[in-house]
């Protein structure tokens, strides 16, 4: 693509940015849809970013994402947030508006998508959601703004789980959210259920362990989707199959978060096969 005055120009601020995966996707799509468009990274240094967004609207940035550690504290330095980025109390996209930028978050529609595209449902499914950090949280919202049946969420730190539970059902008006401790998982109902494995457990360099490492657990679980992309296949998907269950990474949410954002920076849609073609070079590229 040749860079000239009618390029429009988004990004991403982090802290750190150097192996994000973004501007492969983003200007992948960009070349796929003949777009005028460059997307690049920037190391924003702690207390910069009031000044970076700033920055970014001076420069005419037509977007920008936003990744850790900034999700939360970006959101004082915008003039308007959707519902769903309100609730979680995460951005992770910016849009530009008359006077600033509109935050957004798209890391769940990502994983929704993501999910769909899998041909995995959750509207009306009971859900097992292990975790209650950040990314679990959101998955919690994300399953009650879908109307699960239930979510049985399960963690380590019972009175976080709680924490969560409580503040998902009081914010989205529903009593959907069941808290657990991760030890009592023993006690789920004799059925089977979709998993979400929503913690950093069988990340790299750990890839040899899972949150839960009893092969009983897993006889209840019929899909597990687990948010980490890298190893390919981690432990608790291993696991997951081992008992006949499906089991799916998180690439395909990280792929669909950039999609779901270069659609609201460029109000399209991005075609189904498109995404399906990035999705095959982001493997590539990253060699899963």
């Amino acid at each position: 693509m040749e860079i000239n005055g009618y390029t429009r120009t988004c990004g991403l601020i982090g802290n750190p940015v150097e192996h994000t995966m973004s501007p492969f996707i983003h200007n992948t799509l960009a070349h796929m849809l003949s777009h005028n468009l460059a997307y690049v990274p920037f190391h924003v240094e702690q207390g910069q970013v009031p000044d970076a967004v700033k920055g970014a609207y001076a420069l005419n940035l037509l977007g920008l994402n936003v990744t850790v550690p900034y999700k939360s504290e970006v959101m004082a330095s915008i003039c308007q947030i959707d519902d769903l980025a309100k609730k979680i109390g995460a951005v992770n996209t910016l849009v530009r508006v008359e006077g600033g930028f509109k935050g957004y978050n798209t890391d769940m529609p990502g994983l929704y998508r993501a999910m769909c595209s899998e041909g995995i449902r959750i509207e009306g499914e009971d859900v097992v959601l292990l975790g209650a950090g950040g990314a679990a949280r959101a998955v919690a919202f994300l399953c009650a703004s879908k109307n699960v049946a239930r979510v049985y969420l399960l963690n380590r730190s019972l009175a976080k789980a709680l924490a969560v539970a409580k503040e998902v059902n009081e914010k989205t008006g529903k009593e959907c959210i069941y808290p657990m401790a991760l030890s009592d998982y023993r006690s789920l109902p004799d059925k089977k259920f979709l998993a979400i494995q929503a913690t950093s457990v069988g990340m790299y360099p750990n890839m040899d362990k899972a949150v839960i490492e009893d092969q009983e657990f897993y006889q209840k679980i019929h899909t597990g989707y687990d948010l980490i992309y890298r190893p390919s296949e981690t432990k608790f998907m291993k696991m997951v199959k081992e008992q006949d269950g499906k089991a799916f990474h998180g690439l395909k949410m990280l792929l669909y978060q950039g999609i779901i954002a270069y659609e609201l920076w460029n109000k399209l849609s991005v075609p189904e096969e498109t995404a399906l073609e990035v999705y095959q070079a982001l493997k590539e590229k990253m060699e899963l």
